[in-house]
């Protein structure tokens, strides 16, 4: 990944919160990149990723219109941790690309990559600083029963299918804890944020909440 703009590696486990902050980054003036959002776009109907997805897994995994069904395929890759890796070890080399390109065309002088395998797949070791959101257990339970309307056992899958929170904040070089409200959410990221300025060795785009 490229590193010439001050990058920021943004992840954290399924359901703690990072879209939420890497939206409040983006109001404070940074360049936001949503890996996850990505894969989405490198998996539509006809594209190469599409390709190698469907001969991977089969048609199975297609839905009415031959687009991938994201539950179908997720219920495949959560229940074996071999078919994860092979899922990722289609996804991840395009996804990189995309976002080196990405990197490199921004003009903002911070760039914030968010991405739940961000340390799987090695980007953090680019990163100027990692950034690593979390929130109790059960609170991912609740957000992946009511977003995504899956029952507490299938929630429950996606979380086992991810390493331990803790794995992720012993590498970290700031922490948002996701544990309370919004508000305390968005001043814990705005405090980091002014750090990055403290000393004048970047310049604050100067936008606020």
């Amino acid at each position: 990944m490229s590193t010439k703009k001050y990058l920021i590696g943004l992840t954290g486990n399924i359901a703690t919160g990072k879209s939420t902050v890497l939206r409040i980054l983006k109001r404070l003036g940074a360049r936001g990149i949503d890996a996850d959002a990505l894969v989405h776009q490198l998996m539509a109907k006809g594209t190469p990723v599409w390709q190698a997805i469907l001969d991977e897994f089969g048609e199975g995994i297609l839905g009415p219109e031959g687009e991938i069904d994201r539950e179908k395929l997720g219920a495949i890759v959560f229940a074996k941790a071999e078919a994860l890796k092979r899922l990722e070890a289609i996804v991840h080399p395009a996804v990189t690309a995309r976002v080196d390109e990405l990197i490199r065309q921004a003009t903002e002088p911070v760039v914030v990559v968010e991405a739940i395998k961000l340390i799987e797949a090695g980007w953090h070791r680019t990163c100027d600083a990692l950034w690593v959101v979390t929130c109790p257990r059960e609170q991912q339970l609740e957000r992946l029963m009511r977003t995504r309307k899956l029952s507490r056992e299938e929630a429950l899958l996606r979380i086992e299918a991810q390493p331990p929170q803790e794995d992720k904040v012993a590498l970290a070089d700031v922490v948002i804890d996701n544990s309370g409200s919004l508000q305390e959410m968005r001043e814990q990221v705005e405090r980091e944020w002014e750090k990055l300025f403290a000393e004048g060795s970047r310049r604050s785009p100067g936008v606020s909440l």
